[in-house]
């Protein structure tokens, strides 16, 4: 199966990232579909994807994610049909619930239910954009309009006074857990898998499938399934999964909780326990180097293209039998060119 490609610029540590607009310039110019940004607890993902989409033509735009409890999901859809409006309709409205220590911690909101939550919440997004009339939702965790019991009863259903570029945006969303990859088949137009492996497609085809099944209509035609994968040519595959390891280690032993960590939950399902358990022991005792030590070069290969080019093309043949239809890459002008001639030829 022909595989697409896009570059996923991530979020920002520090500060901007250096040679990010030439890297989307590059990709556009490639031939890459699409270019997305993505946000944590620092800069945000709407606000540089307007700035470097400014400079582009053709790919499409989007968020990687959008986290759900930073915004209403009327000031998403507002900010979705904005950029659609900016860009000719070439954004992508992606969406994800984070984690309970981002959302508790740093947005004030309680995590609970978050599938019941994700679906309210696409649905709004998608009445505000259909733009069919006033907007109302009964909740119980969006509600609209807001009820006497919570405000000033003086609310009223409203409708959005932009008129959109297309009734429908495209709405992807993250998921990782088997829940909610099925309500992602149910409800989205695409999945943003963050760590997926196309050598356990077992993992993953049954929850897609579940979800399909709840659908009317069964698999939309479109349904996209977009795969962030590190791609990094070189001709030392243990050097190439240095350059890696620590950031497995952070996600699968750092990010979140020890008791509730989603992305931990990945390489377990993987048959990884034992070695995600060391990892995280490690990185939550302050060892990180050890815990980057511990990711096992085996892992990072199921993950990611790395080693010279024979074998990356050789590798990629598992991803164009899989159900990925994107690989979200990143990385330099340089690799990005590296990254088309392996993957669109």
């Amino acid at each position: 199966m022909s595989l697409s490609l896009g570059l996923n610029t991530g979020y920002w540590g520090a500060g901007p990232p250096p040679g990010a607009l030439e890297a989307v310039l590059e990709a556009e110019r490639l031939g890459f579909d699409s270019v997305w940004t993505a946000e944590a607890y620092g800069s945000d993902a709407l606000t540089p994807l307007a700035w470097w989409g400014s400079q582009t033509t053709k790919v499409r735009l989007g968020t990687a994610v959008l986290q759900m409890s930073a915004r209403r999901p009327t000031a998403t859809a507002m900010a979705a049909m904005t950029l659609d409006h900016l860009s000719g309709g070439r954004f992508v409205c992606g969406l994800g619930v984070s984690g309970p220590q981002v959302v508790e911690g740093w947005y004030g909101e309680p995590f609970a239910k978050p599938l019941a939550r994700t679906r309210e919440y696409v649905s709004i997004i998608r009445d505000v954009c259909a733009r069919a009339g006033r907007v109302t939702a009964p909740g119980p965790h969006y509600p609209l309009p807001l009820g006497v019991r919570e405000g000033t009863g003086l609310g009223k259903p409203l409708r959005s006074t932009l008129h959109p570029v297309r009734e429908r945006i495209p709405v992807m969303l993250g998921a990782e857990g088997p829940r909610n990859i099925a309500l992602t088949a149910e409800i989205a137009d695409g999945w943003l898998a963050l760590f997926y492996s196309p050598h356990h497609e077992d993992l993953y085809a049954p929850r897609l499938e579940e979800g399909f099944a709840r659908r009317e209509g069964g698999r939309p035609a479109g349904f996209e399934v977009l795969a962030t994968v590190p791609l990094i040519v070189h001709d030392d595959v243990e050097a190439a999964a240095d350059m890696l390891r620590p950031m497995y280690a952070l996600y699968f032993g750092g990010m979140g909780a020890k008791e509730k960590n989603f992305h931990h939950d990945v390489p377990v399902r993987m048959g990884y326990e034992a070695e995600a358990k060391r990892i995280q022991e490690l990185y939550l005792e302050g060892r990180k180097d050890e815990a980057a030590a511990a990711v096992p070069t085996r892992l990072v290969e199921q993950l990611a293209l790395i080693g010279p080019a024979d074998k990356v093309r050789h590798d990629l043949e598992a991803w164009r039998d899989s159900s990925v239809t994107t690989l979200l890459v990143g990385g330099t002008p340089e690799m990005l060119r590296q990254a088309a001639e392996l993957v669109l030829g």
